[in-house]
């Protein structure tokens, strides 16, 4: 038998497993707001796309993947990451979808578009700045990019912060009491990223304690990432969990 030693003072402390999440790119879990009203519009509507291609493009994190996996999804689409496409791609043969294009080698992607294009399939893209605006070399692939239309993926509202924090929790099975989940937003950076990045870092914290997520937790996990704002507390203070004024309307998911 393997002997085991004493508990330590306090119990013992649960490690996290390096297991990693998986983000629900589905359409359930979609939010339609006005930051991605026109985006889902165009998707809507693929017959419609000049030369059969179209490109979204925004902030990290704004959800551009999300929607191309929808939008691939409901066109039996290939979807594909830039960053790996390399050489002379074979064309799949169905509609294209191209995940951070602005990071792909320029050959392979002219390569794809124009065989795309002779195919009669439609291509969509994405990218951090509208394709007009990549800096390319080829002066064919600078062509075509400028061609594309682009539609931008603005900042996200209330609204939609609020319920994707709520489903970034529910996807890791977290319980987060809503005064303390109206707390962090209220010091999280407005953006989506942001957002995953507070929801993965509180995952690992409550794992590693063993504990319910509290401000207090919460207020030590914003400062190791160096995102707590200089807010006042007010006289709850960040140890108590009384609801604050911020609104607590939730978005209803949009399938597009």
């Amino acid at each position: 038998m393997t002997a085991v030693g004493p508990r330590p003072p306090g119990g013992w402390r649960q490690l996290p497993l390096p297991f990693s999440h998986q983000p629900h790119y589905t359409a359930a879990d979609l939010f339609e707001a006005p930051c991605n009203e026109a985006a889902l519009a165009w998707l809507r509507r693929t017959a419609d796309w000049p030369q059969l291609r179209l490109a979204l493009w925004g902030a990290e994190g704004c959800g551009k993947t999300h929607l191309l996996h929808v939008w691939a999804a409901r066109n039996g689409a290939v979807l594909l990451s830039g960053a790996a496409l390399s050489g002379e791609p074979a064309l799949p043969g169905r509609p294209l979808a191209i995940d951070d294009a602005d990071t792909a080698r320029e050959r392979p992607l002219l390569h794809l578009l124009n065989a795309a294009a002779e195919a009669g399939q439609p291509v969509l893209l994405s990218g951090r700045i509208a394709p007009a605006r990549w800096a390319v070399a080829l002066p064919d692939l600078s062509s075509r990019l400028r061609s594309i239309v682009a539609v931008e993926i603005g900042e996200a509202d209330e609204v939609l912060l609020r319920s994707l924090l709520a489903r970034l929790l529910a996807e890791r099975q977290l319980v987060v009491a809503e005064p303390v989940q109206d707390w962090l937003l209220l010091r999280l950076p407005r953006t989506p990223a942001a957002l995953r990045a507070a929801a993965e870092r509180l995952d690992r914290t409550a794992l590693a304690s063993g504990r319910k997520i509290t401000r207090a937790m919460a207020a030590a996990t914003l400062a190791s990432m160096g995102g707590l704002a200089e807010t006042p507390e007010g006289p709850n203070g960040p140890d108590r969990d009384e609801p604050t004024e911020a609104s607590r309307h939730a978005a209803a998911p949009s399938l597009l």
